[in-house]
């Protein structure tokens, strides 16, 4: 089996509508306007006055920009990688000149309109940023490989695959239909598993893998495993992260259900909520024993993918009470 390679990430455009992204291209073009005026004048009044003059005529072309480039980021993010980044550093300057030679003549001084000085520092920033989202994508690719491989080794846990098979092979005789459709099922999850998954799934596909896991547990957990379904609210074609529903009721199944001798039961409730989708898994829960361990690293492998793909607009956060154990995962909502 191959390791994680940062080479498995495909270069992309950030997602310029992005908020935690914003906030970074904000922030960081605020620090190289600080660090400009701080290396102009060893006077901290007169920095000061420098950055407050500087950030005047870069916020307003900064924002426009972002504007730009979050109006037209699907069809930038569809371009080749090359392609993208050339139009990106365009609009940027075009944004640029437009907005400093706009001030110029509202304010008629000619220093604010823009010099091919300003030009190549606009360029040169625009790639810095360009190149700073691709090599933070990279350093954060190996979550999605390691989640593939991770997921792999989940689903072929020995005691997993031995019970499935045990489970299917007690149906061949009573019950010819249902064994085959149990195998088909697993087949269906291996190779889901084994497929690429770095791209966004549709809630609907999701949602589907995870019904085909949960019926060969079925298969040897009988009356105990109780599932109950609330996605009548739920749009299928929202978009979200591969394998992320089913490990977290595989969680559910493992931690919940099997360490029970009496039936449980996990909800599973889906809905939108104006731009957001929620998540919400709920199972049965006791403070004895150490069955609960393994879920951190699990939790840790879905945290990692979610900042990936939306940054500081998706959370997961978990909710331990006397009897249940509750798992609250909120992104945006896409669709494709």
């Amino acid at each position: 089996m191959t390791m994680p390679s940062t080479t498995d990430y495909p270069d992309r455009l950030p997602d310029f509508c992005n908020l935690g992204i914003m906030m970074r291209i904000l922030l960081g073009v605020e620090a190289l306007v600080w660090i400009t005026a701080w290396l102009q004048t060893p006077h901290l009044s007169e920095m000061i006055r420098l950055f407050v003059g500087y950030s005047l005529v870069v916020q307003p072309a900064l924002l426009f920009t972002l504007a730009i480039l979050c109006l037209t980021g699907k069809p930038l993010r569809r371009q080749p990688y090359p392609q993208g980044v050339a139009i990106s550093v365009f609009i940027a300057l075009f944004t640029t000149a437009l907005i400093m030679n706009g001030l110029s003549n509202l304010l008629l001084d000619s220093h604010i309109a823009m010099t091919w000085r300003d030009a190549c520092n606009v360029i040169g920033i625009s790639a810095i940023i360009l190149k700073y989202f691709n090599l933070r994508g990279r350093a954060l690719s190996p979550a999605l490989t390691e989640a593939r491989l991770q997921a792999l080794q989940a689903r072929i846990r020995p005691h997993f695959l031995f019970n499935s098979l045990n489970a299917v092979l007690s149906l061949m005789r009573s019950e010819p239909r249902r064994a085959e459709r149990a195998l088909e099922d697993l087949a269906d999850l291996f190779r889901v598993v084994m497929a690429d998954n770095r791209q966004l799934s549709t809630l609907k596909r999701e949602v589907e893998i995870s019904r085909q896991y949960l019926e060969l547990e079925g298969l040897r957990l009988g009356d105990r495993l109780r599932v109950v379904w609330h996605i009548d609210k739920a749009p299928s074609n929202a978009l979200l992260p591969p394998l992320v529903l089913q490990p977290l009721l595989e969680n559910a199944v493992y931690h919940g259900i099997e360490p029970a001798l009496e039936p449980g039961e996990i909800s599973v409730n889906i809905y939108r909520n104006a731009n957001q989708m929620h998540i919400i898994i709920r199972n049965p829960y006791k403070k004895t024993g150490d069955h609960h361990s393994g879920n951190k690293m699990a939790l840790g492998n879905i945290k990692s993918r979610l900042m990936l793909h939306y940054d500081v607009e998706a959370s997961l956060q978990t909710q331990v009470q006397q009897d249940y154990y509750q798992i609250h995962i909120t992104l945006p909502y896409q669709i494709s």
